[in-house]
């Protein structure tokens, strides 16, 4: 099936003069002073499924500061590690538009700025353990970050939006057939708010409670059946959901939504297996060793 994909976009460091203005910063008492530097990175998303009164609805980039050592005590401090909010402190201080929340972006565009936030503080090539899948042999593998392509969601083969009876209503969600419940589910993307829900089911597990990573995947996403949003209707059908079906909202679901493909291929220097592998993103990606 065909993609629309573009190399991932990093923008001038130099805003354009229709930007905001560039931001100085200026030591107390001193005559030193800089330009903070700044860039501007392709959204997947284009802004096309945020709301009309969000920041970047209808916004094709996202401008961000570049990582400082101030961000770099954020990467490193044990107690927002700890609580899992180290990532969104990050964000929050590198995106220009304070009136941007970290947390109501789309799943695709926050990794978009997350790459290119790593891209600019630590350089494109990323290095980091790799088992190869045929002899099992670990060995450090280098990825470069800037073949990442950029996945919009434009390009969807017509035989599959029509064999999974998906329909865009054009105010973000979109519809799918469900075959065995007999019934269309409205859906919509995921953000960072969804994000945070999944690995607070998470923890719930790890804490011996039964967990329940599908149901509240499919709690964010689906937010009408047959057009009721009524909350118990929409309880009882991810309750009962067959399984068929909630595998084709997850087909759905990938071929919608926009965001970064980072795969590319590994060849093990051992025993010469290559196949295409998800560049995994593990704890050498903020901290590579330099």
């Amino acid at each position: 099936m065909s993609r629309n994909k573009d190399r991932l976009g990093m923008g001038d460091t130099t805003p354009e003069s229709s930007g905001p203005p560039p931001q100085v910063m200026q030591q107390d008492n001193t005559d030193f002073s800089f330009v903070v530097p700044t860039e501007f990175v392709e959204l997947p998303s284009q802004g096309k499924f945020y709301d009309e009164d969000h920041p970047l609805h209808n916004e094709e980039s996202i401008e961000i500061r570049h990582m400082t050592a101030k961000e770099e005590d954020l990467l490193t401090s044990r107690t927002l590690l700890k609580k899992g909010i180290a990532i969104e402190r990050l964000l929050k201080n590198i995106i220009v538009n304070r009136n941007i929340d970290p947390d109501s972006l789309l799943v695709g565009d926050r990794n978009a700025i997350i790459i290119a936030v790593r891209t600019s503080g630590y350089g494109n090539i990323y290095t980091t353990q790799i088992t190869c899948p045929a002899c099992t042999t670990s060995q450090d593998y280098s990825f470069d970050l800037n073949e990442a392509n950029v996945y919009t969601g434009d390009d969807i083969d017509a035989q599959e939006q029509s064999d999974l009876g998906l329909v865009f209503n054009g105010d973000g969600t979109y519809d799918v057939t469900l075959r065995s419940l007999e019934a269309t589910v409205t859906l919509r993307l995921l953000t960072g708010y969804d994000e945070k829900k999944l690995v607070g089911s998470n923890k719930k597990a790890r804490n011996g409670l039964t967990e329940r990573a599908v149901t509240t995947q499919l709690s964010n996403l689906i937010v009408a059946v047959n057009g009721s949003t009524v909350d118990t209707t929409l309880k009882a059908v991810i309750a009962n959901m067959p399984s068929r079906d909630s595998r084709r909202i997850r087909q759905a679901y990938k071929l919608v939504a926009p965001n970064i493909d980072l795969t590319q291929m590994f060849v093990c220097e051992e025993c010469g297996h290559d196949q295409d592998m998800e560049v995994p993103l593990t704890a050498d990606f903020f901290w590579p060793d330099q």
